[in-house]
């Protein structure tokens, strides 16, 4: 599975209503960190492919959502489980780190 673009428009129904849980990347174009994190995120998601689902948000593209879920620094990755908020990663974080999240 792709990993998802998330919006305000799509938000509640793709991480908040999904049936598994679901990682969310914050992230931005400018990030340094972000950019390095990407890649991690996107192997996370090809190798995790039903046991859950992944999705960024473009925080200067959808500062509501970031302003929402309290995101100050990028990139910060939140775990949904159930449309609430399992755990939260801040910073450029290895992949052991999102998978010890799901397990």
């Amino acid at each position: 599975m792709a990993v998802l673009t998330l919006t305000k428009e799509n938000f509640d129904t793709e991480a908040l209503g999904a049936g598994t849980p679901v990682l969310v990347d914050f992230w931005a174009d400018w990030c340094g960190p972000c950019k390095m994190f990407s890649p991690i995120v996107d192997e996370f998601a090809q190798e995790n492919q039903g046991a859950v689902k992944v999705g960024k948000v473009n925080v200067d593209q959808q500062p509501e959502l970031a302003a929402r879920y309290g995101v100050m620094s990028i990139p910060t990755a939140i775990l949904f489980k159930g449309g609430e908020i399992a755990e939260t990663l801040v910073g450029l974080q290895p992949k052991e780190a999102l998978e010890e999240l799901i397990k």
